[in-house]
């Protein structure tokens, strides 16, 4: 999956066009819930080397999603998973958009990420629902 499909994916999926909070940087892009606000993608370009990869191209379109911790351990076995770049390695991975991560793996964990960025529903108080149910 490149970055454009990626895009192209979150547009339709969930209705979410890139946000570029950067002025001076078009090539950084953020997806955020539109009610709070939250990010659950972040795309951009870094240099290869920050991977720990050589050879091509200097600089590589990335996405960095968001995971439970316990998850990240496991996914980084996964080809084109890596420990976050420039952000917390607790509780985000990137992941490289140049064909070496599988799409189902980067549709999987796009999904995770916007669930667990997505606004928490309140629960009503135990009185109040025991009243409500009377």
């Amino acid at each position: 999956m490149d970055r454009r499909a990626l895009e192209k994916y979150i547009l339709d999926t969930y209705g979410i066009e890139p946000d570029y909070p950067w002025q001076d940087d078009t090539d950084t892009a953020v997806f955020r819930h539109q009610t709070n606000r939250k990010w659950f993608a972040l795309a951009m370009k870094i240099p290869k080397e920050k991977l720990g990869r050589e050879g091509g191209e200097l600089l590589i379109d990335v996405v960095n999603l968001k995971c439970e911790t316990a998850l990240i351990g496991s996914m980084l076995m996964e080809p084109g998973v890596y420990r976050a770049y420039h952000m917390n390695k607790d509780h985000w991975m990137t992941i490289a958009l140049d064909g070496s991560a599988a799409d189902d793996t980067i549709l999987m964990l796009l999904d995770f990420s916007f669930s667990l960025t997505a606004p928490k529903l309140k629960k009503k108080s135990t009185r109040r629902a025991k009243m409500e149910a009377s």
